[in-house]
């Protein structure tokens, strides 16, 4: 690594300055580290995997909200109770006719044990 040269701002901050070779080598070395991280949390347990056979029955639901209450083996009406909506309700969010908030989808995701990342289908332009 080269040698860091330091700047004080007018207002008073110390900020640090290197080459973006350097930079770069930073965070390649961030992410090596998250990624070694995620690998000792999925070996612990701690991190859910699936299948290919899993990853296949994903992408091909209808919506990843009725995989995943399919794979916690929970019916409509289990799910609905434990978020506080009616089982048409779930229905409709499964089939794409109905659309929920923010809120809704988090106690879902709380519900499925699962981040709220893996309820939400990318926005497309």
């Amino acid at each position: 690594m080269n040698k860091i040269q330091t700047i004080t701002t007018p207002t008073g901050e110390k900020m640090a300055i290197l080459p973006l070779s350097d930079y770069e080598a930073l965070l390649d070395a961030i992410d090596a580290a998250q990624a070694l991280a995620e690998a000792r949390a999925v070996a612990r347990g701690e991190i859910e995997t699936l299948t290919s056979q899993e990853t296949a029955a994903l992408i091909d639901a209808a919506t990843p909200l009725s995989f995943w209450r399919m794979k916690r083996a929970m019916t409509q009406t289990d799910l609905a109770k434990s978020v506080g909506i009616s089982q048409s309700y779930v229905a409709g969010l499964e089939s794409g006719a109905r659309k929920g908030d923010p809120n809704l989808f988090l106690r879902l995701a709380r519900a499925l044990r699962v981040p709220l990342e893996q309820l939400i289908s990318p926005v497309s332009d």
